[in-house]
């Protein structure tokens, strides 16, 4: 089966408008507070720079990442969560906001609310830039969300599949013919 990209379901002009209110939303909620974002690698990096560019600049934030799989080159979960790379700073006591790319089986960001959570991190929120409601085993409510999109595979603005179509500037279904 040969895969090809489908229709654009989110274009890169609603992608940053959005982008921008959630960095409105998230400066308006951690006014005069420090922030730490955990990141979830690979597909969050590109929402993420767009992300944090919004933030307002008089919030200290730090980053760090997690590289975390579930799906290698499916397109579906595995349902085996890998921690290939942990995060590097202290979490302890401190307020943190997720940052996910797209929440679908909810399976990785229960994994790391978890982790971090017994870290002892002061706050949890998550901010993602796409969810497949319906499909989510996550339990908790989610903070920032982008988009709500059906339940197809997409790729685009730092999704992939098989770790191709990360580049595309917007977000698209990746179909099969």
């Amino acid at each position: 089966m040969k895969r090809v990209l489908g229709r654009v379901l989110v274009s890169r002009q609603e992608i940053h408008n959005r982008t921008a209110e959630l960095g409105r939303q998230i400066s308006q909620d951690y006014a005069g507070e420090s922030l730490t974002i955990v990141a979830i690698l690979k597909g969050s990096f590109v929402f993420l720079a767009d992300l944090i560019r919004q933030i307002n600049p008089e919030i200290p934030v730090e980053i760090d990442f997690m590289l975390v799989s579930s799906y290698g080159n499916e397109t579906s979960s595995s349902g085996t969560i890998v921690i290939e790379k942990d995060v590097q700073i202290e979490i302890k006591g401190r307020d943190v906001v997720i940052v996910e790319d797209i929440v679908d089986s909810g399976l990785t960001l229960s994994h790391v609310y978890r982790i971090l959570h017994d870290r002892g991190a002061q706050s949890l929120r998550v901010a993602t830039l796409l969810e497949k409601p319906g499909n989510s085993k996550y339990e908790r409510d989610l903070d920032y969300v982008g988009f709500k999109i059906p339940n197809s595979f997409v790729v685009g603005f730092g999704l992939d599949y098989a770790q191709r179509f990360r580049n595309l500037p917007d977000i698209r279904i990746l179909d099969e013919i």
